[in-house]
């Protein structure tokens, strides 16, 4: 009889455990406290310039009243032993802006600028998680962006992306820029233009949904910091990106040109990446000139529940759990960011060195 009355308790008792270690892994780590206050720290403490922000987290929380706000789960500040950091985590699946597919937990900056006029941007970082399910064939797969320029007007289209992107299985991701056209008339047919920084590009994808290409030599591992500084002056953007033990990178990109302005400008990359679903448009002559911009900087993951079939260069198919985002959190599937320092204002004459 006791026998009998043990097994029918030790049931209940492990679903208690399995329960608690589910709400355990779904908890963002223990929340800064400001030692000599007992108060808790906020995002604005430790990267101050939350008052020229606003934000959408992805859940569908958005707002510009950014200092002293915080969201368990998506937005909040962690320390990891040294250093307090922002950070920004959001699902595969939860409420998307108007014009996206996919689902963010990211600044937008509230004052906008003309590549004429140009701005910076500047961000230390190191990315914790992307989604570890996808489909590899998907150039968007295990990806997330972490700095972006964004159109206002116009095809409201996006000069820059950075993204780090890391396969299953690997210890190594990388670090690439995106550049996406402003297309020329209408714009169904836009594309990506993708550059390495450490590790591959964009283009570089698995033979089939599980077949995963080689490893990078030279990539950033998960919990790896590294920095970026965006600079847009006089319709120059130009780029730099440093990382301990990793040799700095610098881009110069004109936003006023266009280099992509004839059909014989289309790079091979495009066209053995793009053109088969249909995107070979051309761009503007005079690219972005003139249209207003503004600047990003987060988490926003760029892996989603859509058919790779429809699109299969932007759709993942990826686990979504009927968007249950606690589900998503517990089975890896969601993208992490943390960032210690960053900084936004005029762009600036660039140092030639």
């Amino acid at each position: 009889m006791n026998t009998i009355i043990v097994k029918s308790l030790s049931l209940p008792l492990l679903m208690v455990g399995l329960a608690l270690m589910l709400i355990s892994s779904f908890d963002p780590p223990k929340k800064s406290i400001n030692k000599a206050t007992k108060d808790p720290i906020y995002p604005s403490d430790v990267i101050p310039f939350m008052d020229e922000w606003g934000i959408l987290l992805g859940d569908g929380t958005s707002t510009k009243k950014l200092v002293n706000y915080e969201k368990k789960d998506f937005f909040y500040v962690a320390n990891d032993g040294k250093t307090d950091w922002v950070v920004y985590k959001t699902p595969n699946a939860g409420v998307t802006s108007r014009t996206s597919n996919n689902t963010r937990t990211e600044l937008g900056q509230i004052q906008h600028w003309i590549p004429e006029t140009g701005g910076k941007l500047t961000g230390t970082l190191k990315v914790m998680h992307v989604s570890t399910s996808g489909d590899a064939r998907v150039a968007a797969s295990y990806s997330v962006v972490v700095g972006q320029i964004h159109s206002a007007e116009g095809h409201e289209n996006e000069p820059l992306k950075i993204f780090y992107k890391k396969f299953p299985g690997h210890t190594k991701g990388s670090v690439f820029w995106n550049y996406e056209i402003n297309t020329k008339g209408e714009n169904s047919k836009r594309w990506d233009y993708s550059t390495a920084v450490w590790g591959n590009d964009m283009s570089v994808i698995g033979s089939g949904p599980t077949s995963y290409p080689a490893e990078p030599k030279n990539g950033i591992e998960l919990g790896e910091e590294f920095s970026y500084e965006v600079n847009v002056f006089q319709g120059i953007m130009y780029l730099t990106f440093t990382s301990k033990g990793h040799k700095t990178v610098k881009f110069t990109k004109n936003l006023l040109k266009s280099e992509f302005a004839s059909h014989a400008d289309i790079p091979q990359q495009i066209l053995t990446l793009y053109a088969p679903i249909g995107r070979d448009g051309i761009e503007r002559e005079n690219a972005y000139a003139g249209e207003l911009q503004y600047f990003k900087q987060g988490a926003y993951n760029q892996t989603n529940g859509k058919s790779p079939e429809e699109n299969i260069v932007w759709n993942t198919g990826s686990d979504t759990y009927d968007g249950d985002i606690a589900k998503q959190y517990v089975n890896g599937c969601y993208t992490e960011v943390w960032f210690k320092a960053a900084t936004v204002g005029s762009g600036t004459l660039p140092n030639k060195k």
